[in-house]
């Protein structure tokens, strides 16, 4: 079978056909999917102008019947949704798996908003003038979505944009379509009216650059790299969109000496190693003072060291592949850069072989690093992170907050003076305490400051901001 692309409600396909190949297993081809066109995406864009005057009216209990029935599919299908996605991402399976029902959970919160939209009646300040403050659905909105969450992600953009009464044009990774035209299938069973949703998969310098130079999207929300952000920003700035960007993060978690040490190694290698390291939440920064520092690395050493590296679908399976050959290119450049700028390598780092030919990496740990090291201030997004010792408390949360980056940032201590003063003072969107920085709920809202967010926040009651405007009416009695 060959999977094409959702257009006005038609599935389209083109010449141009690529194979989704398994990075645990390269002899394994997922599947075969359609790339759009420059001039299928502008059908794209045209059908989802054309559907949404009706959709933007559609009664609330449509979109929540709609909602609720995609919902309860993906729940229905987890263990099958959840192997395609572990096969063309490389994520274990029980982390696949858990991602198909994070999905699940976004629509079924959606469906339920559906039927929670609420405005506001205000008295003037004049007499005998009544005022209405309303939120109306946004438009046209362009769904440019990453690899790494290649099921949740898309549904906590699709599920409010539908939700508030939007139409969507949906872009997902070129390296997971499968997830996304799993989902984009179950969206339109479940009766979508045509043009509301359309997936056009394929290449971002085709079916991204066809979005971006559309005066139709008026508004585009896009998780990925910073500089893809920095580049649909600049690109929409002449169209007056209206932009939400999810990009990078440089994630630190700091273990003080009074930290519970079995607490703390959990948490650094839940936020640090596991999905491979591929999340922009992920800890790769970990900040450990004095007292504890070296109990902290030993331990830490001794629990990498029976963590296992295998096929996705391999029961027993903690960690899997890389995504693919360019992410692990990039992963063991970054740790020869870290050898090279001074850190010591003091576990892991080298490919794996395996019974299946894929892009197997070590869970690979620096220490005697310093906040300077190019490890320690860019993005790797693979399962490498690098200790670094500081004194106490106060050198700890100025190292944390010492980064571009500003989304996900923890504490692993049994003070509640200190705890209480880091949710205070760390400089990211997300604080967590004694837990893996990685953890998000589907029903609050997710974002960060700095580089790593612009825009209203994701998720939540909070996902109004950015997929209504805001309306309000004066009426004389």
């Amino acid at each position: 079978m060959i999977h094409t692309n959702l257009i006005d409600g038609e599935w389209l396909g083109s010449q141009d056909i690529v194979e989704n190949i398994n990075p645990s297993d390269t002899r394994e081809v997922v599947g075969l999917y359609t790339r759009a066109t420059t001039r299928q995406t502008e059908a794209a864009i045209a059908a989802a102008a054309a559907a949404f005057p009706a959709w933007s009216r559609s009664g609330v209990l449509q979109r929540h019947s709609i909602l609720k029935k995609t919902a309860d599919e993906l729940l229905a299908r987890k263990d099958e949704l959840g192997a395609l996605l572990a096969r063309e991402e490389g994520k274990t399976l029980p982390e696949a798996i858990a991602e198909t029902v994070r999905a699940a959970q976004v629509f079924d919160f959606f469906a339920g908003e559906a039927l929670r939209l609420v405005g506001q009646v205000l008295p003037s300040v004049r007499p005998n003038i009544g005022i209405e403050i309303t939120r109306e659905p946004l438009g046209p909105i362009g769904v440019i979505t990453p690899w790494n969450f290649p099921m949740a992600i898309p549904a906590w953009k699709i599920a409010p944009a539908l939700c508030h009464g939007n139409t969507v044009v949906f872009k997902p990774a070129e390296l997971v379509p499968g997830s996304a035209w799993a989902l984009v299938d179950i969206l339109h069973r479940a009766g979508l009216p045509n043009g509301v949703l359309n997936l056009v998969m394929g290449q971002g310098s085709v079916v991204g650059q066809a979005m971006l130079n559309s005066d139709a999207l008026v508004g585009i929300t896009f998780t990925g790299s910073t500089g893809t952000g920095n580049r649909v920003a600049l690109a929409s700035l002449e169209h007056h969109r209206k932009i939400q960007l999810e990009m990078g993060g440089k994630n630190p978690m700091v273990v003080l000496d009074d930290a519970d040490l079995d607490i703390a190694v959990e948490a650094c290698v839940s936020s640090a190693f596991f999905s491979t390291g591929q999340r922009c939440t992920a800890a790769s920064r970990l900040i450990v003072t004095d007292g504890i520092h070296d109990r902290f690395v030993g331990a830490l050493i001794a629990r990498l060291d029976v963590l296992n590296v295998d096929h996705a679908l391999k029961p027993g399976s903690h960690i899997g592949p890389v995504v693919d050959a360019q992410q692990l290119a990039s992963n063991l450049n970054y740790i020869d850069i870290g050898k090279q700028q001074g850190a010591r390598l003091a576990f892991g780092g080298d490919c794996l072989n395996r019974g299946t030919p894929g892009f197997y990496l070590q869970p690979t740990l620096f220490t005697e690093a310093s906040n300077a090291m190019r490890i320690c201030r860019e993005e790797i997004f693979g399962p490498v992170a690098a200790v670094i010792r500081v004194r106490d408390y106060d050198e700890a949360l100025a190292v944390a907050n010492d980064t571009p980056f500003g989304l996900s940032s923890g504490i692993v201590t049994t003070s509640l003076k200190h705890a209480s003063d880091f949710k205070r003072n760390a400089q990211a969107g997300m604080v967590m305490v004694n837990l893996s920085t990685a953890g998000v709920d589907f029903h609050v809202p997710f974002g960060g400051r700095k580089a790593s967010s612009y825009g209203p926040r994701e998720q939540g009651q909070y996902a109004a901001e950015f997929y209504t405007t805001v309306k309000t009416a004066y009426t004389s009695a």
